[in-house]
């Protein structure tokens, strides 16, 4: 006699988290033992940024619950306040929906919200990608590490972030290493062509490209506009000499609406080589980055997402890392930081587009995130890990004895 199947929440607040869960989805999606339920929250309900819901539509997934999240401004409150939205919100989507399991993902407030709904509810819940570093003066790294504390299950996408989750004093037997799960999309080929690409941004590829994303520093929001200039500055300039630039907005984040501001009065100049895109989708925005595979093609990722970070080594890609949001994340040879200077960040995107040297390396970087396989083994957990109080009550590991000083 078959066991009815498990049902799993997942929960989505913007279109990157997506993007990076939609492996794990479609695994379970797959799996005989499992179901989904889908929560889609924050920006996926946005018009400001995209409204991605009709992404997830496109891709086949049936939507469970719409939460909507209030933020209304980018003002130190705003946030704090969207959390408490957030976790109002969910945590009425979680009682009508009764999951099994609760699957959250990574740093962002929305994903907050989430695990501290579904763990004062006494659910199970499990938290991908916990133990990463970002020490760029973003807030990510205190929430993801409060997301861990809060979570019962981790699938991290290196060793050395299962290595600190162990670190926090988490029972071993609660961590998984699986990798980072957006690999398994592009290693399916889950993205648009080059003749795609070419026909929907409408590029020129015997000349360069860039692709370009700047999110706020959420503990310096109130700089988002100045940090920015400086880049649009540079595409101003890298325009002017022909590269093509397609230019995405920002994340929802606390300073957010601003840096689309600002990009709006670049996009009111019409320069000719510079388009703007609330999204591009996940597939799209892969189909970009793909087109460094060919090193006849000159492309680069400019601006400080974390998709230049673990997504580009995949593909080869030159990137430019601008300031400090992603400074202390583990990271491929292919890329180059700059500071928030229009000269320096040209002097890099020209290194990206013409160093012969620099592209070779960047081409054969290695890949610190690709273990392979990350949605499937994340179901596999999920549909054996024994649900009850051994789940539930979590132990500390460290017990704080004194040693020759403070007991690590």
């Amino acid at each position: 006699m078959s066991r009815a199947k498990r049902k799993v929440a997942v929960f989505t607040g913007n279109r990157a988290e997506y993007g990076l869960q939609f492996p794990i989805l479609k695994a379970i999606n797959e799996h005989p033992d499992l179901e989904y339920q889908l929560i889609v929250s924050g920006a996926h309900l946005d018009s400001n940024f995209g409204r991605t819901l009709e992404e997830i539509q496109g891709d086949g997934f049936r939507i469970d619950s719409e939460v909507k999240i209030d933020m209304k401004a980018d003002v130190r409150i705003a946030t704090a306040q969207a959390i408490g939205s957030g976790v109002l919100g969910v945590s009425m989507a979680l009682e009508k929906l009764s999951p099994d399991l609760v699957v959250v993902y990574a740093d962002r407030f929305e994903g907050f919200a989430a695990v501290i709904a579904a763990t004062q509810m006494n659910m199970p819940t499990a938290h991908i990608e916990g133990g990463d570093l970002t020490e760029g003066g973003a807030l990510d790294d205190s929430v993801r590490h409060a997301m861990t504390k809060l979570a019962h299950l981790h699938f991290t996408t290196n060793q050395q972030a299962s290595n600190r989750i162990l670190a926090m004093g988490e029972e071993a037997w609660r961590v998984h290493t699986v990798g980072f799960p957006a690999i398994d999309l592009i290693s399916d080929g889950r993205f648009a062509s080059a003749d795609e690409v070419v026909k929907r941004l409408g590029l020129d590829l015997t000349r360069p490209v860039v692709l370009f994303t700047q999110h706020s520093v959420t503990t310096e929001f109130e700089l988002a506009v100045q940090q920015v200039v400086p880049s649009l500055q540079a595409i101003e300039q890298l325009a002017r000499r022909g590269v093509q630039v397609v230019v995405t907005y920002p994340n929802n984040d606390a300073g957010g609406r601003s840096i689309i501001a600002a990009l709006a009065e670049l996009e009111a100049k019409q320069l000719p080589n510079v388009q703007f895109h609330s999204s591009l989708g996940r597939s799209l925005y892969h189909g970009v980055l793909a087109l460094a595979w060919d090193r006849k093609l000159r492309i680069a990722c400019v601006g400080n997402s974390s998709s230049g970070v673990k997504e580009t080594p995949v593909f080869g890609c030159p990137t430019v890392n601008i300031g400090s949001r992603q400074e202390g994340r583990l990271r491929g040879s292919n890329v180059i930081d700059a500071s928030y200077d229009a000269d320096a960040i040209v002097l890099a995107v020209e290194r990206c587009l013409h160093d012969e040297a620099f592209r070779a390396t960047a081409h054969a970087t290695d890949n610190p995130y690709f273990l392979g396989g990350a949605g499937k083994k994340i179901a596999a957990v999920l549909a054996d890990v024994p649900i009850g109080q051994k789940l539930l009550r979590k132990s500390m590991t460290l017990k704080g004895e004194v040693r020759d000083g403070w007991y690590r």
